[in-house]
């Protein structure tokens, strides 16, 4: 099979990034000829002043992006064409020139940028749902992307005009949702049920389970503030015992997080700042049990079933995907979000119950052997495709 990939990475690399890589190698190992449209929000590091206002027409029609699939499409005439991001430099314009082609897209949400123009579902430290309940004017009221009124009525218009056109109800024919919980808000903003399947992110490379147990406990991910390290932070505060704690990554947040744990006595904490993937893998074998404590609507989490590989078992936030990822008592704990006293308890019981947190990390071994494959998630996409082809109407029909 001939595929496309199209992706738009951010200036800030993230899980995304990861994602269409392990696929786009994941494609080209079972022979498939693999082809790519790749744009970077780095490109606006070189605009001058004049040419970052014609920034708020290019989020919603990028002419050079279309014309540049067009042109790939025409001479290279895939079967498929796969897009993981189009936010900003692509811009949606690309699906009517796939469209035009007669040729199936299948997309994949890696974020909520359909629902939510900060693709987040996150406001001021809490869960906001009120462009999918309301309007996208609300996000407009509250300057959600970037903290500005201006930008997010660039990104709330490039949602009203694609809505208004069908871009994505008629020019796409599935969309890969990463867990069920996304695919019911997808389905509450509108898209059609049977459009979405599920399938979750894998880890590629199968990193072995450990083999003994871990000596800390361990966080890794960016450093902002719907990641709420400042509530796991607090709740090391509260704990009656001394547990070490290892923190892997970087962010806005560092310096700030780094001097809120000193300022608090926390001798027990040790940042380890950003790692390569084999030092981050080193180090999660070494872990007790992964804490996640993100307090949005994370559409997965690739660090959980990294640890669940690594035979590690996770402690993360009732909310969103992970509580459907990681079961309560079986692969793990669950506390309640945002609740640094509920968080502490459950580190507390997990250290004086290693027998029990043991049990729990060879069950998340077991739950990547099932489900996070780099060989089930194959299957699983060929099964998408395969779908997306066969529902490939007339040509000039979606």
């Amino acid at each position: 099979m001939k595929i496309l990939l199209v992706h738009n990475s951010y200036q800030q690399p993230g899980g995304e990034d990861v994602v269409f890589q392990q696929e786009r190698e994941l494609l080209d190992r079972a022979g498939h000829e693999v082809l790519t449209y790749c744009r970077s929000n780095w490109e606006i590091a070189g605009y001058s002043a004049l040419k970052r206002l014609g920034l708020i027409g290019r989020v919603t029609w990028a002419r050079d992006s279309r014309r540049e699939i067009a042109s790939l499409l025409h001479s290279q005439k895939p079967d498929l064409v796969h897009v993981h991001n189009t936010f900003l430099m692509v811009s949606p314009s690309i699906y009517s020139a796939c469209r035009e082609a007669d040729i199936p897209v299948v997309q994949t949400l890696h974020n909520y940028r359909l629902l939510c123009p900060a693709a987040n579902f996150f406001r001021h430290g809490r869960v906001c749902e009120e462009c999918l309940e309301h309007s996208l004017w609300r996000s407009v009221l509250h300057g959600c992307y970037r903290k500005s009124r201006t930008e997010t009525s660039a990104v709330a218009l490039m949602l009203v005009v694609h809505r208004w056109r069908h871009t994505w109800t008629q020019g796409v024919k599935c969309f890969i949702a990463l867990s069920e919980f996304s695919r019911q808000k997808f389905i509450e903003g509108g898209i059609p049920t049977e459009k979405i399947t599920v399938k979750p992110n894998f880890v590629i490379a199968d990193p072995g389970c450990r083999a003994c147990g871990g000596e800390y406990a361990l966080f890794i991910g960016r450093f902002s503030p719907e990641k709420r390290l400042v509530t796991l932070l607090t709740a090391w505060r509260r704990l009656r015992v001394r547990i070490p704690l290892r923190i892997v990554g970087g962010g806005p947040e560092r310096a700030s997080l780094e001097a809120h744990a000193k300022q608090m006595g926390l001798s027990d904490v040790r940042f380890l700042g950003q790692l390569p993937r084999d030092e981050v893998i080193a180090v999660l074998k070494g872990a007790l049990w992964l804490l996640f404590t993100s307090e949005w609507y994370e559409t997965f989490g690739m660090v959980i079933i990294e640890a669940f590989a690594c035979g590690v078992p996770v402690i993360c936030s009732r909310l969103g995907a992970m509580q459907e990822i990681v079961a309560d008592g079986r692969t793990g704990l669950q506390f309640t979000p945002s609740d640094p006293d509920d968080l502490a308890q459950k580190i507390e019981w997990a250290w004086a119950h290693p027998e029990e947190m043991a049990a729990m990390g060879r069950a998340a071994r077991a739950e990547y052997e099932a489900k996070y494959t780099a060989e089930r998630n194959y299957e699983m996409l060929m099964e998408i495709y395969a779908k997306a082809i066969a529902a490939r109407g007339p040509k000039g029909f979606r």
